[in-house]
């Protein structure tokens, strides 16, 4: 089990960047895949973005592909989101997550079992 801890979130305008970062405790960190969520008020939690536990595969969802950039350092046991050219509608509550390890980035919530407590992310038009 790890422990997650998101930052970065905050509020910008639209076509802005953000980075949000988020910090694993535990020693198992580099032995996970890592994603990315997000839940907009009112809509069910989706996945962003993913990247196994040694970096080599990622997968993004459509509506990120091409803006959003996930990365991650196993030397300081973070997982890092940069979004670039930012829309309205991606503000969210932005959490992280931590799966088992895999050679294939997985998009389901179930493939998950620690999250974060989440960091908002809003973007004004």
């Amino acid at each position: 089990q790890v422990q997650l801890v998101e930052s970065g979130g905050g509020l910008v305008q639209a076509g802005g960047s953000l980075r949000l970062s988020c910090a694993a405790s535990g020693r198992t960190f580099s032995s996970r895949n890592m994603g990315w969520f997000r839940q907009a008020p009112g809509k069910e939690r989706e996945f962003v973005a993913g990247i196994t536990w040694g970096g080599g595969r990622t997968d993004y969802a459509d509506s990120v592909k091409g803006r959003f950039t996930i990365s991650r350092d196993n030397a300081k046991n973070t997982v890092y989101l940069q979004m670039n050219s930012l829309k309205p509608e991606d503000t969210a509550v932005y959490y992280c997550a931590a799966g088992a390890a895999g050679i294939v980035v997985g998009r389901g919530d179930s493939r998950y079992a620690d999250w974060g407590q989440g960091t908002q992310v809003t973007v004004s038009s």
